[in-house]
Protein backbone atom coordinates (compact mmCIF):
# COMPACT_ATOMS: atom_id res chain seq x y z
CA UNK A 1 0.00 0.00 0.00
CA UNK A 2 2.86 2.28 0.61
CA UNK A 3 4.39 1.61 -2.44
CA UNK A 4 0.84 2.41 -4.22
CA UNK A 5 0.56 5.72 -2.49
CA UNK A 6 4.30 7.15 -3.12
CA UNK A 7 4.43 5.90 -6.78
CA UNK A 8 -0.03 7.18 -7.47
CA UNK A 9 1.92 10.70 -5.53
CA UNK A 10 4.98 10.44 -7.74
CA UNK A 11 2.55 10.29 -11.20
CA UNK A 12 0.01 13.08 -10.21
CA UNK A 13 3.12 14.76 -9.60
CA UNK A 14 4.52 14.64 -12.61
CA UNK A 15 1.34 14.73 -14.35
CA UNK A 16 0.39 17.53 -12.80
CA UNK A 17 3.60 19.16 -14.07
CA UNK A 18 3.31 18.33 -17.39
CA UNK A 19 -0.22 19.42 -17.47
CA UNK A 20 1.07 22.69 -16.58
CA UNK A 21 3.70 22.45 -18.49
CA UNK A 22 1.56 22.40 -21.53
CA UNK A 23 -1.10 24.29 -20.64
CA UNK A 24 1.10 27.65 -22.83
CA UNK A 25 1.42 25.45 -25.63
CA UNK A 26 -2.52 24.34 -25.58
CA UNK A 27 -3.25 27.98 -25.38
CA UNK A 28 -1.51 28.69 -28.15
CA UNK A 29 -2.78 26.00 -30.25
CA UNK A 30 -6.00 26.78 -29.28
CA UNK A 31 -5.78 30.77 -30.24
CA UNK A 32 -4.36 29.78 -33.34
CA UNK A 33 -6.90 27.36 -34.35
CA UNK A 34 -9.41 30.01 -33.61
CA UNK A 35 -7.88 32.51 -35.85
CA UNK A 36 -7.63 29.89 -38.33
CA UNK A 37 -11.39 29.46 -37.92
CA UNK A 38 -11.79 33.18 -38.01
CA UNK A 39 -9.35 33.13 -41.66
CA UNK A 40 -11.15 30.87 -43.15
CA UNK A 41 -14.77 32.19 -42.58
CA UNK A 42 -13.88 35.83 -44.14
CA UNK A 43 -11.69 34.00 -47.01
CA UNK A 44 -14.48 31.62 -47.83
CA UNK A 45 -17.14 34.46 -47.69
CA UNK A 46 -16.28 34.47 -51.90
CA UNK A 47 -18.44 31.43 -52.00
CA UNK A 48 -21.07 33.35 -50.02
CA UNK A 49 -21.41 36.46 -51.73
CA UNK A 50 -24.98 37.16 -53.35
CA UNK A 51 -24.37 37.26 -57.22
CA UNK A 52 -26.45 40.65 -56.84
CA UNK A 53 -25.95 42.86 -54.56
CA UNK A 54 -28.86 45.33 -54.25
CA UNK A 55 -29.55 48.54 -54.14
CA UNK A 56 -31.21 51.18 -51.86
CA UNK A 57 -34.07 50.92 -54.17
CA UNK A 58 -35.23 47.54 -53.42
CA UNK A 59 -34.30 47.35 -49.47
CA UNK A 60 -34.87 50.67 -48.26
CA UNK A 61 -36.93 52.47 -50.66
CA UNK A 62 -39.95 50.49 -50.85
CA UNK A 63 -40.25 50.77 -46.84
CA UNK A 64 -40.42 54.68 -47.37
CA UNK A 65 -43.30 56.96 -47.28
CA UNK A 66 -43.47 59.18 -50.19
CA UNK A 67 -42.89 62.62 -48.37
CA UNK A 68 -39.58 60.43 -46.93
CA UNK A 69 -38.75 59.39 -50.35
CA UNK A 70 -38.17 62.91 -51.57
CA UNK A 71 -35.69 63.95 -48.36
CA UNK A 72 -33.47 61.19 -49.84
CA UNK A 73 -30.20 62.38 -50.18
CA UNK A 74 -30.72 60.74 -53.99
CA UNK A 75 -34.33 61.25 -54.56
CA UNK A 76 -35.76 58.97 -57.09
CA UNK A 77 -36.59 61.61 -59.54
CA UNK A 78 -32.92 63.67 -59.04
CA UNK A 79 -33.00 64.01 -62.57
CA UNK A 80 -35.57 63.70 -65.75
CA UNK A 81 -36.26 60.33 -67.41
CA UNK A 82 -35.60 58.01 -64.79
CA UNK A 83 -35.96 54.50 -65.58
CA UNK A 84 -34.35 51.07 -64.15
CA UNK A 85 -33.64 47.87 -66.44
CA UNK A 86 -33.36 44.72 -65.71
CA UNK A 87 -30.03 42.95 -66.66
CA UNK A 88 -28.35 39.37 -65.79
CA UNK A 89 -26.05 41.73 -63.60
CA UNK A 90 -29.08 43.23 -61.76
CA UNK A 91 -31.10 46.15 -62.30
CA UNK A 92 -29.16 49.19 -63.86
CA UNK A 93 -31.06 53.24 -62.88
CA UNK A 94 -31.01 54.85 -66.40
CA UNK A 95 -31.66 58.53 -66.81
CA UNK A 96 -32.66 60.39 -70.22
CA UNK A 97 -33.82 62.89 -71.41
CA UNK A 98 -33.85 65.93 -74.23
CA UNK A 99 -34.82 66.31 -77.99
CA UNK A 100 -34.47 63.11 -79.95
CA UNK A 101 -33.37 64.25 -83.03
CA UNK A 102 -30.52 66.33 -80.61
CA UNK A 103 -26.78 65.14 -80.44
CA UNK A 104 -26.98 62.45 -78.36
CA UNK A 105 -24.40 62.16 -75.10
CA UNK A 106 -23.86 58.90 -72.82
CA UNK A 107 -22.03 60.14 -69.35
CA UNK A 108 -19.72 57.72 -67.17
CA UNK A 109 -19.18 58.89 -63.51
CA UNK A 110 -16.56 58.26 -61.39
CA UNK A 111 -15.68 55.64 -58.73
CA UNK A 112 -17.31 57.09 -55.79
CA UNK A 113 -20.26 59.19 -56.45
CA UNK A 114 -23.94 58.48 -58.26
CA UNK A 115 -24.38 59.91 -61.72
CA UNK A 116 -25.85 63.23 -60.57
CA UNK A 117 -22.31 64.31 -60.46
CA UNK A 118 -22.58 64.89 -63.91
CA UNK A 119 -26.10 65.67 -64.00
CA UNK A 120 -25.56 69.83 -64.07
CA UNK A 121 -23.35 68.70 -67.40
CA UNK A 122 -25.93 67.00 -68.70
CA UNK A 123 -28.62 69.46 -68.00
CA UNK A 124 -26.24 72.30 -69.76
CA UNK A 125 -26.31 70.15 -72.89
CA UNK A 126 -29.88 69.01 -72.64
CA UNK A 127 -30.61 72.61 -73.01
CA UNK A 128 -28.64 73.20 -76.27
CA UNK A 129 -30.98 70.83 -77.89
CA UNK A 130 -28.93 67.45 -76.89
CA UNK A 131 -30.25 64.02 -76.03
CA UNK A 132 -28.45 62.53 -72.91
CA UNK A 133 -28.49 59.65 -70.98
CA UNK A 134 -26.59 58.85 -67.87
CA UNK A 135 -26.51 55.62 -65.49
CA UNK A 136 -25.47 54.79 -62.55
CA UNK A 137 -22.43 52.77 -62.89
CA UNK A 138 -22.74 49.32 -60.99
CA UNK A 139 -22.94 49.46 -57.31
CA UNK A 140 -23.51 53.11 -56.59
CA UNK A 141 -26.96 54.88 -56.71
CA UNK A 142 -29.91 52.96 -57.43
CA UNK A 143 -27.69 50.11 -59.94
CA UNK A 144 -27.67 46.91 -58.18
CA UNK A 145 -24.06 45.31 -58.36
CA UNK A 146 -22.84 41.48 -59.49
CA UNK A 147 -21.09 40.42 -56.68
CA UNK A 148 -19.18 37.68 -58.15
CA UNK A 149 -17.73 39.54 -60.96
CA UNK A 150 -14.60 41.94 -60.75
CA UNK A 151 -15.14 45.57 -61.80
CA UNK A 152 -13.38 46.41 -64.64
CA UNK A 153 -13.40 48.07 -68.09
CA UNK A 154 -15.18 44.63 -69.77
CA UNK A 155 -17.89 44.86 -67.24
CA UNK A 156 -18.61 48.87 -67.44
CA UNK A 157 -17.89 48.31 -71.39
CA UNK A 158 -21.32 45.94 -71.09
CA UNK A 159 -23.42 47.89 -68.66
CA UNK A 160 -23.08 51.16 -71.62
CA UNK A 161 -24.27 49.11 -74.46
CA UNK A 162 -27.02 47.52 -71.85
CA UNK A 163 -28.20 51.40 -71.10
CA UNK A 164 -27.88 51.56 -74.73
CA UNK A 165 -30.37 48.80 -75.46
CA UNK A 166 -32.89 50.31 -73.25
CA UNK A 167 -33.17 53.58 -74.89
CA UNK A 168 -36.69 53.74 -76.58
CA UNK A 169 -34.95 55.43 -79.51
CA UNK A 170 -31.90 54.00 -81.90
CA UNK A 171 -28.38 55.41 -80.55
CA UNK A 172 -25.92 53.05 -82.85
CA UNK A 173 -28.71 52.22 -85.88
CA UNK A 174 -28.82 53.40 -89.24
CA UNK A 175 -25.31 55.09 -88.73
CA UNK A 176 -26.24 56.90 -85.93
CA UNK A 177 -23.50 58.02 -83.41
CA UNK A 178 -23.06 59.32 -80.17
CA UNK A 179 -20.83 60.99 -78.03
CA UNK A 180 -19.30 59.62 -75.16
CA UNK A 181 -18.21 61.81 -71.82
CA UNK A 182 -16.36 59.84 -69.58
CA UNK A 183 -15.24 61.82 -65.32
CA UNK A 184 -12.35 60.01 -63.79
CA UNK A 185 -12.74 56.53 -63.63
CA UNK A 186 -15.26 57.14 -66.39
CA UNK A 187 -12.73 58.79 -68.20
CA UNK A 188 -10.95 55.38 -67.59
CA UNK A 189 -13.87 53.66 -68.86
CA UNK A 190 -14.95 55.95 -72.05
CA UNK A 191 -11.11 55.57 -73.16
CA UNK A 192 -11.44 51.56 -73.27
CA UNK A 193 -14.77 51.80 -74.92
CA UNK A 194 -13.91 54.19 -77.28
CA UNK A 195 -10.67 51.80 -78.07
CA UNK A 196 -12.90 48.78 -79.17
CA UNK A 197 -16.28 50.88 -80.58
CA UNK A 198 -15.30 53.85 -82.36
CA UNK A 199 -17.36 53.26 -85.00
CA UNK A 200 -20.38 53.87 -82.41
CA UNK A 201 -18.79 57.33 -81.48
CA UNK A 202 -18.83 60.98 -82.79
CA UNK A 203 -16.46 62.23 -80.28
CA UNK A 204 -14.93 61.22 -76.87
CA UNK A 205 -15.45 63.92 -73.67
CA UNK A 206 -12.42 62.88 -70.73
CA UNK A 207 -12.86 64.86 -67.90
CA UNK A 208 -9.90 64.89 -65.47
CA UNK A 209 -9.73 60.95 -66.71
CA UNK A 210 -8.45 58.02 -65.11
CA UNK A 211 -6.27 55.62 -66.59
CA UNK A 212 -2.60 57.37 -66.75
CA UNK A 213 -2.13 57.68 -63.42
CA UNK A 214 1.37 56.94 -62.76
CA UNK A 215 2.47 54.29 -60.53
CA UNK A 216 4.94 56.01 -58.16
CA UNK A 217 1.83 58.32 -57.27
CA UNK A 218 0.45 55.26 -55.08
CA UNK A 219 1.53 54.94 -51.46
CA UNK A 220 3.28 51.21 -50.48
CA UNK A 221 -0.36 50.66 -48.54
CA UNK A 222 -2.33 51.04 -51.14
CA UNK A 223 -0.37 48.80 -53.49
CA UNK A 224 -0.33 46.26 -50.42
CA UNK A 225 -4.07 46.55 -50.05
CA UNK A 226 -5.01 46.37 -53.78
CA UNK A 227 -2.89 43.50 -54.83
CA UNK A 228 -5.41 40.71 -54.60
CA UNK A 229 -3.04 38.09 -54.64
CA UNK A 230 -1.80 39.86 -51.05
CA UNK A 231 -5.34 40.28 -49.38
CA UNK A 232 -8.78 38.90 -50.97
CA UNK A 233 -10.99 41.20 -52.33
CA UNK A 234 -13.80 39.89 -49.86
CA UNK A 235 -11.32 40.46 -46.54
CA UNK A 236 -10.71 43.89 -48.34
CA UNK A 237 -14.26 44.88 -48.94
CA UNK A 238 -15.31 43.50 -45.39
CA UNK A 239 -12.41 45.50 -43.13
CA UNK A 240 -13.01 48.72 -45.33
CA UNK A 241 -16.87 48.49 -44.95
CA UNK A 242 -16.67 48.03 -41.26
CA UNK A 243 -14.60 51.23 -41.22
CA UNK A 244 -16.21 53.33 -43.16
CA UNK A 245 -19.71 52.28 -41.57
CA UNK A 246 -18.17 52.67 -37.87
CA UNK A 247 -16.70 56.29 -39.02
CA UNK A 248 -18.13 60.04 -39.03
CA UNK A 249 -19.76 60.79 -42.10
CA UNK A 250 -17.81 61.39 -45.04
CA UNK A 251 -16.25 64.79 -45.33
CA UNK A 252 -14.24 66.93 -47.85
CA UNK A 253 -10.90 67.61 -46.39
CA UNK A 254 -10.20 71.03 -46.62
CA UNK A 255 -7.29 72.79 -49.36
CA UNK A 256 -4.58 72.45 -46.06
CA UNK A 257 -4.48 68.86 -45.71
CA UNK A 258 -4.95 67.76 -49.76
CA UNK A 259 -2.00 66.44 -51.80
CA UNK A 260 0.02 68.74 -53.72
CA UNK A 261 -1.46 69.57 -57.58
CA UNK A 262 1.43 71.77 -58.83
CA UNK A 263 5.31 71.89 -59.14
CA UNK A 264 8.02 69.37 -57.74
CA UNK A 265 5.77 68.19 -54.69
CA UNK A 266 3.02 66.83 -57.11
CA UNK A 267 5.28 64.66 -58.58
CA UNK A 268 6.40 63.18 -55.42
CA UNK A 269 2.58 62.85 -53.95
CA UNK A 270 1.59 59.71 -52.50
CA UNK A 271 -2.12 58.85 -53.18
CA UNK A 272 -4.54 56.06 -50.89
CA UNK A 273 -8.04 54.91 -51.15
CA UNK A 274 -9.02 57.53 -49.04
CA UNK A 275 -8.07 60.31 -51.41
CA UNK A 276 -9.98 58.44 -54.09
CA UNK A 277 -13.05 58.14 -52.41
CA UNK A 278 -12.71 61.60 -51.16
CA UNK A 279 -11.32 63.80 -53.64
CA UNK A 280 -14.74 64.00 -55.76
CA UNK A 281 -16.69 65.37 -52.89
CA UNK A 282 -14.76 68.48 -52.76
CA UNK A 283 -16.97 71.86 -51.79
CA UNK A 284 -14.85 74.48 -52.73
CA UNK A 285 -17.53 76.16 -54.72
CA UNK A 286 -21.52 75.03 -54.42
CA UNK A 287 -22.17 71.75 -56.55
CA UNK A 288 -24.99 72.14 -59.39
CA UNK A 289 -26.37 68.75 -60.07
CA UNK A 290 -30.13 68.46 -60.03
CA UNK A 291 -32.90 71.14 -61.27
CA UNK A 292 -35.90 69.43 -59.22
CA UNK A 293 -33.54 69.12 -56.38
CA UNK A 294 -30.82 71.91 -56.32
CA UNK A 295 -29.66 71.69 -52.47
CA UNK A 296 -28.63 68.02 -52.16
CA UNK A 297 -25.30 67.71 -52.31
CA UNK A 298 -22.50 64.79 -53.33
CA UNK A 299 -21.09 63.95 -50.46
CA UNK A 300 -24.34 63.29 -49.01
CA UNK A 301 -25.38 60.60 -51.29
CA UNK A 302 -22.26 59.05 -51.00
CA UNK A 303 -22.63 58.81 -47.34
CA UNK A 304 -25.99 57.42 -47.60
CA UNK A 305 -24.43 54.87 -49.98
CA UNK A 306 -21.66 53.51 -48.11
CA UNK A 307 -24.69 52.95 -45.39
CA UNK A 308 -27.50 51.65 -47.54
CA UNK A 309 -26.12 50.35 -50.51
CA UNK A 310 -25.10 47.01 -50.47
CA UNK A 311 -22.82 46.51 -52.93
CA UNK A 312 -21.21 49.81 -53.05
CA UNK A 313 -18.60 49.25 -50.67
CA UNK A 314 -17.19 45.93 -52.66
CA UNK A 315 -17.86 47.94 -56.12
CA UNK A 316 -15.44 50.66 -55.00
CA UNK A 317 -12.83 48.00 -54.21
CA UNK A 318 -13.42 45.68 -57.28
CA UNK A 319 -13.33 49.18 -59.48
CA UNK A 320 -9.62 49.77 -57.43
CA UNK A 321 -8.42 46.67 -58.13
CA UNK A 322 -9.35 45.58 -61.67
CA UNK A 323 -10.62 49.31 -62.88
CA UNK A 324 -9.00 51.35 -65.15
CA UNK A 325 -6.94 53.51 -63.14
CA UNK A 326 -3.33 53.07 -63.80
CA UNK A 327 -0.83 53.48 -66.49
CA UNK A 328 0.74 50.00 -65.95
CA UNK A 329 -2.53 48.31 -65.96
CA UNK A 330 -4.74 50.63 -69.19
CA UNK A 331 -1.04 51.56 -71.21
CA UNK A 332 -2.10 48.96 -73.66
CA UNK A 333 -5.87 50.14 -73.56
CA UNK A 334 -4.74 54.06 -74.29
CA UNK A 335 -2.07 52.58 -77.37
CA UNK A 336 -4.71 50.89 -79.00
CA UNK A 337 -7.10 53.82 -78.65
CA UNK A 338 -4.10 55.90 -80.58
CA UNK A 339 -4.11 53.57 -83.21
CA UNK A 340 -7.77 53.83 -83.89
CA UNK A 341 -7.55 57.36 -83.91
CA UNK A 342 -4.99 56.67 -86.27
CA UNK A 343 -7.17 54.76 -88.52
CA UNK A 344 -10.15 56.76 -87.58
CA UNK A 345 -9.30 60.47 -88.18
CA UNK A 346 -12.90 61.84 -87.66
CA UNK A 347 -12.76 60.94 -84.20
CA UNK A 348 -11.62 63.52 -82.19
CA UNK A 349 -11.12 63.99 -77.90
CA UNK A 350 -11.79 66.46 -75.99
CA UNK A 351 -9.37 66.12 -72.52
CA UNK A 352 -10.72 68.50 -69.84
CA UNK A 353 -8.72 68.82 -66.63
CA UNK A 354 -8.25 71.10 -62.90
CA UNK A 355 -5.24 73.52 -62.65
CA UNK A 356 -5.12 72.31 -58.48
CA UNK A 357 -6.01 68.64 -59.17
CA UNK A 358 -3.86 66.49 -57.12
CA UNK A 359 -5.31 62.87 -58.50
CA UNK A 360 -5.11 63.81 -62.09
CA UNK A 361 -1.88 65.68 -62.38
CA UNK A 362 -2.20 67.89 -65.16
CA UNK A 363 1.41 67.88 -66.62
CA UNK A 364 1.88 64.34 -66.32
CA UNK A 365 -2.17 63.93 -68.19
CA UNK A 366 -0.94 66.09 -71.36
CA UNK A 367 2.32 64.80 -71.42
CA UNK A 368 0.98 61.14 -71.35
CA UNK A 369 -2.16 61.12 -73.46
CA UNK A 370 -0.37 63.45 -76.38
CA UNK A 371 2.50 60.36 -76.17
CA UNK A 372 0.02 57.78 -76.75
CA UNK A 373 -2.70 59.32 -78.58
CA UNK A 374 -0.74 61.68 -80.82
CA UNK A 375 -1.47 65.55 -81.45
CA UNK A 376 -3.42 65.38 -84.15
CA UNK A 377 -6.82 64.18 -82.75
CA UNK A 378 -7.19 65.31 -79.15
CA UNK A 379 -7.31 68.92 -77.83
CA UNK A 380 -6.83 69.91 -73.77
CA UNK A 381 -8.73 72.64 -71.89
CA UNK A 382 -7.92 73.47 -67.98
CA UNK A 383 -10.02 74.84 -65.49
CA UNK A 384 -9.03 76.85 -62.16
CA UNK A 385 -10.57 74.03 -60.18
CA UNK A 386 -9.61 70.77 -58.44
CA UNK A 387 -10.64 67.39 -59.21
CA UNK A 388 -14.49 68.29 -58.69
CA UNK A 389 -14.83 70.86 -61.59
CA UNK A 390 -17.52 68.85 -63.68
CA UNK A 391 -19.94 69.32 -60.52
CA UNK A 392 -19.08 72.99 -59.90
CA UNK A 393 -18.56 74.37 -62.89
CA UNK A 394 -20.94 72.64 -65.17
CA UNK A 395 -21.65 75.89 -67.28
CA UNK A 396 -18.13 76.18 -68.45
CA UNK A 397 -17.55 72.25 -68.84
CA UNK A 398 -20.58 72.54 -71.49
CA UNK A 399 -18.94 75.42 -73.14
CA UNK A 400 -15.99 73.90 -73.80
CA UNK A 401 -17.79 70.83 -74.95
CA UNK A 402 -20.19 72.98 -77.68
CA UNK A 403 -16.93 74.90 -79.05
CA UNK A 404 -14.91 71.49 -79.31
CA UNK A 405 -17.84 70.55 -81.44
CA UNK A 406 -17.96 73.43 -83.38
CA UNK A 407 -21.92 74.54 -81.62
CA UNK A 408 -20.73 77.34 -79.96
Amino acid sequence: MAWFTENTSSFLSDTLANQQTRLPFFAVTGASFALGVYLHSLLSRKDDTPRILASPLSTVVPSLADADKAKLPIPLDVLPGARDVLTPYGSIRVYEWGPEDGEKVVFIHGITTPCLAVGGIAHELADKGCRVMLFDLFGRGYSDSPGDIPQDARLFSTQIMLALSSSPISWTGNGSKFHLLGYSLGGGIAAAFASYFPQLLSSVILLAPAGLIRDNHISFQSRVLYESSVIPENVLAYLVGRRLKAGPLIKPKPKSQRKPSEGPEAKDSKLSAEDALTEELQLDAPQRLSRAYPNITIPAAVNWQVHTHQGFVQSFMSSMRHGPILKTRELKTWERLGKVLADHSELKILVLCGEHDSIIIKDELVEDATAVLGTESIQFGFFDAGHEFPSTKPEEVAEKILTFWGKQ
